[in-house]
Parts: structure tokens; sequence; C-alpha cells
């Protein structure tokens, strides 16, 4: 083997390395950043996405919630089911729209229009509103530390993390929040589907049902 062909097989040898050595390169490069700045460049990618669907669960004061939920701005749809309860939700502007499970036979196909002074309104619109559920994504904690990286569905990810949870950001395209686990096996939210569009509409009239009347006042 002559002298120029060994130099050249030895810098071949040398990139590879360094591109095994280097598991940001050819991604977004968010990777490389400091946790804070990881956290603040998802945040920002969620807030200027428009759509987003959310799923999986979690626990609070003693009650694990399951969802399904297309969020868009203004307007929210899907699923949210306890071991007790399950619902659909409907919401457009601050018009709350419900289905539950448990009046089915009652109900129909039909929707209770949830008024805004209610607690179940308050108890339930939050599973439908983009912006309060992302602020529990991005409420890790004072000082989060760069994880390791990993892939959520296919899309390689750098976790960032904290005594509050992990946060799996997008190390493709836009450095989207892909999944949120809660510390102590609180929870997993997986998030799919940023900016695809979707249209949401209040429900006829006549699908639509008194709640007073309901629930019995």
């Amino acid at each position: 083997m002559t002298a120029a062909r060994r130099t050249a097989l030895c810098v071949l040898a040398g990139s590879l390395l360094m591109g095994c050595g280097d598991a940001d390169q050819g991604t977004n490069g968010v990777g490389r950043l400091a946790p804070t700045v990881i956290v603040s460049e998802a945040r920002g990618a969620a807030e200027q996405a428009d759509t987003v669907r959310l799923s999986g669960s979690v626990s609070s004061g003693g009650q694990t919630y399951r969802l399904d939920m297309r969020l868009a701005t203004d307007a929210g749809s899907g699923q949210v089911s306890t071991d007790r309860d399950h619902y659909e939700l409907l919401r457009v502007g601050t018009d709350l729209y419900l289905k539950d499970a448990r009046l089915t036979g009652k109900l129909g196909d039909k929707y209770v229009k949830v008024p805004t002074g209610d607690p179940a309104y308050q108890r339930l619109s939050c599973f439908t509103d983009k912006r309060e559920l992302l602020d529990g994504l991005f409420a890790l904690g004072p000082n989060p530390a760069r994880g390791a990286h990993r892939s959520v569905g296919g899309t390689p990810t750098i976790a960032v993390t904290s005594p509050g949870g992990t946060l799996d950001v997008s190390l493709r395209g836009r450095p989207y929040p892909l999944r949120y686990e809660r510390s102590g096996g609180a929870g997993s939210l997986q998030l799919t589907g940023w900016g695809e569009e979707f249209t949401l509409r209040a429900p006829d009239s006549g699908r639509v049902l008194d709640y007073g009347k309901v629930n019995g006042s």
C-alpha cells in the first residue's frame, strides 16, 4: 500500500470515528445547547405551532387521567377518562361541550353545554387548553440537566431532566417537545401532529342539551 493511500484511509477512518462520537451530527443542533436554552427553544416552537395532539396519562390528587386531545390555539377536542368516568370534550372559544359515557343511554349522541361558572367547567376545560397544558410541560423546575440522546416514535430526541420530570425535545426539524414523563411514575404524555391543520365547530343546536335539565336543576 502506498503512503498516499495509507494517508487517505487514515483520514477517512478519522472522519468516521468523529461522526460516531458526535450524536448531534446531522441534527437541528439543539442537543449541543445548555439545558435551559433547549427548554426555551422547545417552548418557542410549541407556542408558534397552532395545533398539537396530546395523548397519554397523568396523575394528580390521587387520580389518574387518560388523555387523547387535539388542541388548537382557541379550541380543543378529544377524550378524557379516569377509572370511573369517560368524557368526550369539545371546546370552541369559551363554549365547552361534553358527552358523559354514563349518560349515553339518556343523552344519545348529544352534547351538554357546560356553563362557564359551573365547577365542572373549571375542572374539564383545562384539558382543552393548549397553553395551560403546555405550561405544565415546561414546569420542570430549577437547574434542569441535559440527559441522554433518545428517540420518540422514531424521531431522535435530547432529554432534559429535572426533579419534576423529563422532557424529550426533537433533534429533527423544529425542536418540538415530543414527550413529557413526570417523575415518580406520575404519567407520560406524547405530543404529535405539531402544526397539522384541523377544524373544530360547535355542534348544531339540535345536538345540544340544557345542562341544568340534565343535572336536575
